[in-house]
């Protein structure tokens, strides 16, 4: 078992303490909740602001312990590592934090049944499958017919190596074509980019409908079924042999529970909203079989997360807790729906309750994030190079690597940014986040051919919002013939996987909000801001609603959620550079002229296009 962290080494501090910390800014906001210090950028500013949300629960009485003293008392803890003080930058998680904890009093979640025979429910873009045993066989073996939901095929078709991805550019061209015809009747682009493009992710496996078994149904606890197959580095192998395994035990609780998890992070490392269906049919199938069994309890709420329906996630996370109160999964999720709902000074607790309960990678590095949203970069980076210590795996060398290039980008560490995903691309050289931060970084260090050539390859395989609008950016700061036209193309992929996203259960209000303010309708932009921050109140949610607010000439309201944003601590260059133009459109010009040259000091290249328009109107205000 991986070792605690060590109180001591981040100076006595504890874990119920520095309750509110968020992050800041990103250059465009497309994680987790966060914020950005006022004007100088401290190393640790930990301030206990939270940002308010009217009707807030009342946060958990929990006081999370001390890690000294849950040394003391929980069976499960190792003496904690040694601080690892190499001179490596830092790294931000883009993952909610989460901890666990579950409250006295949870909102209730209708218990998941999944009667024997239950009607199937398409996704769109797909028909109705075959029966699940057929289903599973098929995928294994490798044929093209389609799946039934839990069981749903696996792409037959799995990305390319790095540069050679002749498939995925055929699907992306086909994404491309829809788009471009969408710009001329709008709604229709929607639903028919949307149905191309759930084929183009999924290689048109994407499978539909519930499973179904004559006979009662007697739960059956498998010991040939482990959830470290996930980890294994195949997930798409460790999928075909669930099936497999599935076909000939179809009342396996665990294999159920583990298919379930293993099609939602079947979705996350694809970029492919189809497969929640799926995962939510195995999943519901698990708690059909035993209503009450935490590891399927834990996948919804990690199912949930995902959508980002975080309140229940939150709820499944404390039923799974309940019945676990070790569940690993169960324990970072509540962390991160603690934190993607804004209540951070609970996040804290709750993060240092999973740090006694069960130390490992998962919670080491929300516990990095707890701490960077609240400005502790120091610490962060030290957890992070922590949990490095002990990944054994090449899927988490390849997740905390990317965590501390991500970090050490957010600071402007670009040469300590490219050696981190260097590392994690050695460990998986298809890893996203990865390619994605290198592209990013070359980008800021003036390398543009170079990332718009990595980009060109990471959207090729994966369409997802985030590197399509950095593509698209790219191409309007270069400016080359046609450039103008390929961002537009980016641009309007961005709204097909929206689309898609919608269409599979995905709440994508502030994905949305994020693209159209400055590359879509603005008015749209506003309407899923508001959306979103009525939902929750995050730094992330407050910066999105303040730009939102502010291309729709609406400064005065923008304001205050702009301040919002940058309250907590977090060092993001891109909220700082969205309110000093907002200080600056309301005439508040000395502070304007502070925020952007704090955003530029953080984050010199922070965006494409955003940190040409810092130095224009800093150069304009003096």
């Amino acid at each position: 078992m991986a070792p605690r962290i060590d109180d001591e080494e981040s100076g006595g501090r504890t874990v119920s303490k520095g309750a509110g910390a968020t992050p800041a800014t990103a250059a465009r906001a497309t994680g987790p909740a966060g914020s950005v210090p006022e004007t100088a950028v401290p190393e640790t500013a930990v301030p206990e602001t939270e940002l308010s949300v009217p009707g807030k629960e009342a946060a958990t009485p929990e006081t999370a312990p001390s890690v000294a003293d849950a040394e003391a008392t929980t069976p499960e803890t190792a003496p904690s590592l040694p601080d690892a003080e190499a001179a490596t930058p830092q790294t931000a998680p883009s993952l909610p934090d989460t901890a666990a904890t579950a409250p006295e009093s949870k909102p209730s979640v209708p218990q998941a049944a999944a009667p024997e025979a239950e009607p199937q429910t398409a996704v769109p873009g797909t028909a109705a499958q075959p029966a699940p045993e057929a289903a599973a066989a098929e995928s294994a073996s490798g044929t093209a017919a389609p799946a039934s939901a839990p069981e749903a095929a696996v792409s037959s078709s799995e990305p390319a190596k790095a540069g050679s991805v002749p498939g995925a550019d055929r699907r992306v061209t086909a994404v491309r074509r829809i788009a471009a015809a969408g710009r001329r009747w709008r709604a229709a682009q929607l639903v028919g980019s949307a149905a191309l493009l759930a084929v183009a992710l999924t290689g048109g496996a994407i499978a539909v409908g519930a499973a179904r078994d004559g006979g009662p149904a007697v739960a059956a606890a498998s010991s040939a079924v482990d959830p470290g197959l996930l980890g294994s580095g195949d997930l798409d192998a460790s999928i075909a042999a669930l099936q497999t395994h599935l076909r000939s035990q179809p009342r396996d609780v665990d294999g159920w529970a583990t298919l379930g998890l293993a099609y939602v992070e079947q979705a996350r490392t694809k970029g492919d909203p189809a497969r929640y269906p799926q995962a939510e049919k195995a999943l519901d199938r698990s708690l059909a079989l035993a209503p009450g069994n935490d590891q399927a309890l834990a996948g919804r709420a990690a199912l949930d997360a995902a959508r980002h329906d975080f309140k229940d996630a939150l709820t499944y996370a404390d039923r799974a807790l309940k019945q676990n109160p070790y569940g690993e999964r169960a324990l970072s999720v509540r962390v991160d729906a603690l934190v993607e709902l804004g209540r951070y000074a609970e996040a804290d607790r709750a993060v240092g309750t999973a740090d006694a309960r069960k130390p490992g990678v998962p919670v080491f590095t929300r516990y990095a994030y707890v701490h960077e949203l609240r400005g502790d970069v120091t610490t962060a980076r030290r957890v992070l190079k922590q949990a490095l210590a002990v990944a054994t795996s090449r899927g988490d060398v390849a997740y905390v690597s990317a965590q501390l290039g991500q970090l050490a980008w957010n600071q402007g560490d670009y040469k300590g940014a490219l050696g981190f995903y260097a590392r994690a691309l050695a460990a998986d050289e298809n890893y996203l986040p990865a390619l994605e931060g290198r592209a990013r970084t070359q980008a800021a260090t003036g390398r543009r051919d170079e990332a718009i050539k990595g980009l060109e390859t990471v959207v090729a395989r994966y369409p997802l919002p985030g590197p399509l609008v950095e593509l698209g950016e790219l191409y309007e700061a270069r400016g080359a013939a046609g450039d103008r036209a390929r961002a537009r193309d980016q641009y309007a992929l961005v709204d097909a996987w929206i689309a898609l996203a919608r269409a599979n259960g995905v709440n994508a209000d502030l994905d949305t909000a994020l693209a159209a303010a400055d590359h879509g309708n603005k008015a749209s932009a506003l309407r899923a801001a508001r959306a979103e921050w009525a939902r929750r109140h995050t730094v992330h949610t407050a910066d999105a609603l303040a730009w939102a607010l502010h291309v729709n000439g609406h400064d005065e309201e923008a304001l205050p959620y702009a301040r919002r944003a940058t309250a907590t601590g977090y060092r993001n260059a891109a909220f700082r550079y969205h309110r000093g133009m907002i200080e600056l459109a309301t005439g508040h010009t000395a502070q304007g002229r502070a925020s952007l040259a704090a955003a530029l000091k953080l984050n010199p290249g922070f965006s494409p296009l955003g940190a040409a328009e810092a130095r224009k109107a800093l150069e304009a205000a003096r």
